[in-house]
């Protein structure tokens, strides 16, 4: 467990996918590049088995925009993309409605 000041150090944001590659190391594995607004990052994340890279670019997503950065396989990652999984899938969290890149997660 942990109590709610831990929580909140969590910055959850969200962002709109601009680009997605393949990762040059691993096949479950994408690049993609995320713009917050502000700033675009780049994150790699293990959804590839669900999402063709056509179904994700443009899509709205929720990030941990304060995620230490890290080596994925070789590639840096400087965030996480939110999502659920179960036996079947795996399904990003995204807004059901359009709001700015960059906004506050709350």
């Amino acid at each position: 467990m942990i109590n709610i000041e831990e929580f909140r150090k969590l910055e959850l944001k969200i962002a709109r996918i601009k680009e997605v590659a393949e990762h040059p190391n691993a096949d479950k594995l994408y690049v993609i590049t995320l713009d917050l607004g502000d700033r675009t990052k780049q994150v790699v994340a293990g959804i590839k088995k669900c999402y063709t890279s056509q179904e994700l670019v443009g899509k709205l997503v929720v990030v941990v925009d304060n995620l230490e950065p890290a080596l994925l396989r070789g590639v840096e990652s400087q965030g996480m993309i939110l999502a659920a999984s179960d036996e079947n899938h795996i399904v990003v969290l995204s807004p059901d409605k359009e709001v700015k890149p960059g906004s506050v997660v709350k």
